[in-house]
This record gives C-alpha cells, structure tokens and sequence, in this order.
C-alpha cells in the first residue's frame, strides 16, 4: 500500500515552534516528531512505500527520514514549488508513480485511526474518495438569538454546536483525479465540489478514537502533556 504524507508547509500558526524546524519535524514527547509516529503507524498497518511532498525545510526532512529504511518502508519525496498548490496539487504531480488507490494524510496530525481498515472500506466501495471524520463539538459563549422582522423570535443559552469535521487523512482512486492538470492548484475542497456536483459523492469513513490536529502553540502543548497517556494507542508500544 502507498501513502502521500503533504508535508510542505510553513508551519505559520505554530510559531515559533516552527521557525526553524518544519512542523512535521517537531518533537512529540522526548523521542519521537510527528513523522515519525506516522510512519511507524502506517508500516504497523501494512503500507510499503511513503510518498513525502516536501517544501519548507524540506531538506531537513529529507536528510532525517532518508529512505524510510528505519521503518521498513520505501520512501520517496516530490520537491513542491515556492506557489502553494493545495492539498490535492502535490498528488496530481506524482500520480503516475501512485497505484491505483492510495492513502493522502496530513503531515500535521496525531490520531490512532487504523489506515489499513480505512483502505479496505475505500476499496470496497465504489467511491472515487473515502473521507475520514470526526465528531466535533464547539460550545458557543453567548446567549445566541434568532430574530425576524426586529424581533427575537428564539433564544438558546451558550449552546454547544455538533458537526462532522475531515480528519486530513483521505483515501482516493487514481483514476478520480486523472482529469486534472498537474502544476496547478488544486484544493481538497474543489475536488469534493466537483464531485458533489457530478452526483459521485465522496464515502465517508467516521471515526471515534483520538484525533488532534497540531495547527497552534496551544495545541502542540496539549498534544505534548498529554503523550504519556497516548503513547500505546499511538505507537503500539
């Protein structure tokens, strides 16, 4: 099985962790970076090759996980532009080296979810892309008011909103993005349009256990204090 790992960005919200260490490569506890744990989960659940797409300190990143060897798997890099392709761009760049269903994650996330089971349930169905998501809650601080024609008509005390998020880890068919054209920019979000739009919608794949994405400094110091606890569930170990 092969994975796209986008780890190209700036990092910009997690200064200044990142200010010279690319957010992937930033430490998790006291021996392991976000890659890392990554990797070695996606080797635990059988995948053979890694694809990184790397551009900010992408040399870093190159230089300390090399050939993937460490993890037993085969990694490879695809070097992406100064101009921000997206989250879909950097994969239409390398899609004849991709087989035909393959796994695109975030390089920015920790979560225990089972890669592996999430290419079965792709592979099982007929959907062009398999979504994996999250249950999300956010608790609003306000009385919140519904009004009409000037008056309040409803009233709710700080109500708590519940939605479905995507996690950053996909599961897709080559062949759903072989229309479009490499060196562009293309978002997770046009290629979810166009194909809600073309009546194939994506598959969704829910999932329950841990899932955190390290975007603030505030986040990356939750994740750090509470590793301890999800070192197993992470690492197996």
């Amino acid at each position: 099985m092969h994975a796209v790992i986008l780890a190209g960005g700036k990092g910009i919200r997690l200064r200044p962790y990142t200010t010279r260490l690319p957010k992937p490569l930033v430490p998790i506890g006291d021996d392991h970076s976000i890659l890392e744990i990554a990797l070695s989960q996606l080797a635990r659940y059988g995948f053979d090759r890694v694809t990184l797409a790397i551009g900010h300190f992408g040399e870093l990143i190159r230089s300390y996980i090399g050939d993937g060897s460490r993890w037993g798997l085969s990694v490879d890099y695809t070097d992406l532009e100064e101009t921000p392709l997206g989250t879909m761009g950097p994969v239409l760049q390398i899609l004849d080296r991709l087989p035909e269903q393959f796994l695109v994650m975030n390089g920015d996330i920790l979560t225990d979810l089972d890669f592996s089971d999430l290419m079965r349930r792709h592979a099982a169905s007929d959907a062009p892309l398999t979504v994996a998501t999250y249950q999300r809650e956010v608790r609003i601080e306000y009385g919140v008011l519904t009004t009409k024609d000037d008056h309040v008509v409803k009233f709710t005390e700080k109500p708590t909103i519940d939605y479905r998020v995507s996690m950053g880890v996909y599961a897709c068919n080559r062949r759903a993005l072989a229309k479009y054209t490499p060196g562009l920019p293309f978002g997770f979000d046009e290629f979810v349009l166009d194909m809600l739009a073309g009546d194939t919608p994506p598959q969704e794949y829910a999932f329950k256990g841990y899932w955190f994405d390290i975007g603030r400094p505030e986040d990356y110091d939750r994740v750090n204090a509470e590793f301890g606890l999800l070192r197993e569930s992470l690492l197996g170990a």
